[in-house]
């Protein structure tokens, strides 16, 4: 606290008036610190909101990724049971295939067996045919001689 020199009215003006100047200056002073701080407070409050944002967007994100996660996974499954389900299907049409394969070779062959004994049993016809053919052939040609050798 200042103390200020007695004149004949009372204090010294120029001493109070000089007291007075720094009193204002040093207020001007705290207002404009506290207008400063008022700002800073304003702009972390502007930043806080700002990173309140950020930690909002970056769960969402996060939300989403793991969303995403799942879908992959769930891909990942679903192609591999489509895959599982293929190598089955082409188990069963290979297995399918040979079945049919062995018994086509099989009906083949035993259609070529009878088409070998129907060829054979077609070729002692034939040769009977021809053998009794040949038989008759020659009875008329004796019956021919026989004719010939009676004397008309």
């Amino acid at each position: 606290m200042e103390k200020f020199t007695k004149t004949l009215r009372g204090y010294d003006p120029e001493e109070v008036n000089s007291f007075l100047d720094e009193i204002i200056k040093k207020v001007e002073d705290l207002v404009s610190q506290n207008k400063a701080k008022d700002q800073k407070i304003a702009d972390l409050q502007y930043l806080i909101n700002e990173n309140d944002n950020l930690k909002q967007k970056i769960e969402q994100y996060e939300r989403m990724e793991g969303t995403l996660n799942k879908a992959i996974l769930m891909a990942q499954k679903t192609s591999e049971q489509i895959k599982s389900s293929a190598i089955e299907e082409s188990s069963i049409i290979i297995d399918d295939a040979k079945k049919n394969a062995s018994r086509i070779v099989n009906e083949a062959l035993l259609r070529s067996e009878k088409a070998e004994n129907d060829a054979a049993l077609l070729k002692r016809n034939v040769n009977i045919f021809k053998r009794r053919l040949k038989d008759i052939i020659e009875a008329q040609l004796n019956v021919i001689e026989e004719i010939d050798k009676v004397e008309i």
